[in-house]
């Protein structure tokens, strides 16, 4: 744990930067927010249901900031449940897996659903998880990044089961909305929760098993 990035969660924050994971069912996101928050990998963990959420306070340019992140179920039959929580979302990380074309098919879809949903500029970065499965790769870096490109954001790859740029592609995003807050001039209050207390916040139950890693 690296005692310059991470800040006491009892302390006080300057910011509080609301994310969203999406992206289909099985790509990894609930490994990547374990991974990253609790320095923790699971072969068997609990499939999101609804919407779940993890804290974690980083130290960037000098700031104390809260990450909300909020991983988002990929079921369809969950979206009417997750709509919501699109709005006041400060960033989005667009997950799919590299071993399985058809979660890089459908980022369009949820590109998609950014653009219904979200607020009008919210950042994005776009995350291939899994390179751990790179023998069975059927997503090539190089189209990934070309989408990436296209759709004007970041793009990194990762994989959740060997701790390899999850720290990064959080930070990553972290830093687009850090940036856009100074550059922007954005209403600093707009990025802090009045008392600095996370309010009213529900988060989903878990009851169906996946596998991260390899398999989710």
């Amino acid at each position: 744990m690296d005692s310059d990035l991470l800040v006491d969660l009892q302390l006080q924050y300057d910011y509080l930067f609301k994310v969203l994971m999406i992206g289909d069912s099985g790509v990894g996101k609930s490994c990547l927010l374990l991974r990253y928050v609790d320095f923790a990998h699971r072969e068997a963990y609990l499939n999101t249901i609804g919407v779940d959420f993890k804290i974690k306070t980083i130290k960037l340019d000098g700031k104390r900031i809260r990450l909300q992140v909020w991983d988002t179920a990929g079921q369809e039959r969950f979206k009417t449940i997750t709509s919501s929580y699109y709005r006041g979302a400060h960033g989005v990380m667009i997950v799919y897996d590299i071993a399985r074309k058809e979660t890089f098919t459908n980022l369009n879809k949820w590109l998609n659903e950014v653009e219904t949903y979200a607020n009008q500029g919210v950042l994005m970065i776009l995350v291939g998880n899994k390179t751990d499965l790179n023998s069975h790769r059927q997503v090539s870096t190089e189209s990934g990044a070309e989408w990436a490109a296209l759709n004007d954001m970041p793009f990194i790859e990762t994989s959740a089961k060997d701790s390899v740029n999850v720290t990064e592609a959080f930070t990553m995003l972290a830093e687009l909305v850090n940036k856009q807050v100074k550059d922007t001039h954005t209403e600093q209050r707009a990025f802090v929760l009045g008392d600095n207390h996370d309010r009213g916040i529900r988060a989903g139950d878990g009851n169906e098993k996946e596998k991260c890693g390899c398999s989710n």
